[in-house]
This record gives C-alpha cells, sequence and structure tokens, in this order.
C-alpha cells in the first residue's frame, strides 16, 4: 500500500513537471535597433561638442553595438559598456543608481562590486513593460550630459518599439 501511494506522488510529480514551460521567451533588442539607438546617442553628443563612446546591450547585458568617435578617450568605451550593463543588471538608469550608492548609504557596497558603473549616463530600455536592454555613454563632461546623449538615443527607436 505505502509503495503504491509513493508510485502514485511520484507519477504525479513527474506529470506536473513534464507540464511545465522548458522555454523562456522574452523581447530583447536587435543589432539593428541597437545600432540605430547608438548612431543617434553619438549624433547627439557630436552636435552638442562632447567626444564619446556609446555602448548599446541587450537584456543580459551583451554588448549589441559600440561606437566611439575616433578622438574619445581610451577610457570611454569600456566605461560606455560598463554604464549601460550596469543600467541593466540593476534595472534602473545609472544617475539613480549613483545617488543610491553615495558613500554613507545603505547601498554604497554596490560600488565595490566588480564591473559597476554607478555614474550618470547609463538607461534602461523597455518595451511593453518588459526589460529589452540598456545604452551607456561616456566622454561628455560630467554624466548628466552622457544621459542627454543616451536619451537621444532611446527616444531614435522609441516608436518603433513602443519603448516606456
Amino acid at each position: 500500500m505505502a509503495r503504491t501511494i509513493v508510485a502514485v506522488a511520484m507519477l504525479i510529480a513527474a506529470t506536473s513537471v513534464g507540464a511545465q514551460k522548458m522555454l523562456a521567451t522574452y523581447p530583447t533588442l536587435t543589432t539593428a535597433a541597437a545600432l540605430q539607438a547608438a548612431q543617434a546617442a553619438l549624433a547627439r553628443c557630436d552636435k552638442d561638442g562632447y567626444t564619446v563612446a556609446v555602448a548599446v546591450v541587450d537584456r543580459s547585458g551583451q554588448p549589441l553595438a559600440v561606437l566611439r568617435e575616433n578622438l574619445a578617450g581610451n577610457h570611454t568605451t569600456p566605461t560606455a559598456i560598463g554604464k549601460a550593463t550596469t543600467a541593466v543588471s540593476f534595472r534602473t538608469d545609472t544617475s539613480e543608481l549613483a545617488t543610491a550608492t553615495l558613500p554613507g548609504k545603505p547601498q554604497s557596497g554596490v560600488r565595490d562590486l566588480p564591473n559597476i558603473v554607478a555614474i550618470a549616463g547609463g538607461i534602461v530600455l523597455r518595451a511593453k513593460g518588459s526589460l529589452v536592454g540598456g545604452i551607456g555613454v561616456s566622454g561628455a563632461p560630467g554624466g548628466d550630459a552622457d544621459e542627454v546623449c543616451a536619451r537621444a538615443g532611446a527616444a531614435a527607436i522609441a516608436d518603433a518599439l513602443e519603448l516606456e
């Protein structure tokens, strides 16, 4: 009798596992969308007189498009990628993360984590409620100016992706 109950329980458990969805589907940016956003962000910074690098990453933080003005500093490319990746990882713009992680704040230790760039200039991209990627800009005089350029990149693809 006990063996029958155990066998039935195992059969029920196996059936419910088999009925579970085993593949995830989710929206993410295409390379074409990333390139368009990066070009628009770079154009905005160029218009404002800033020599920068721009990175657009997918929802997992992997770079899809990276552009750099030929005179942008060597540090700007990894910093732009870092800003975009940090925004995606924390699901918040890096300007908000920078404020939340100032010394003396409860989350200040976040700045000590590897590959975290808690400086304004990285923004998340969301479409229809889903995180789809991020844009990071580095090289303008201050993170606020970097963020203006990143937002111009997002605006360039907003209608096509129904970005929020």
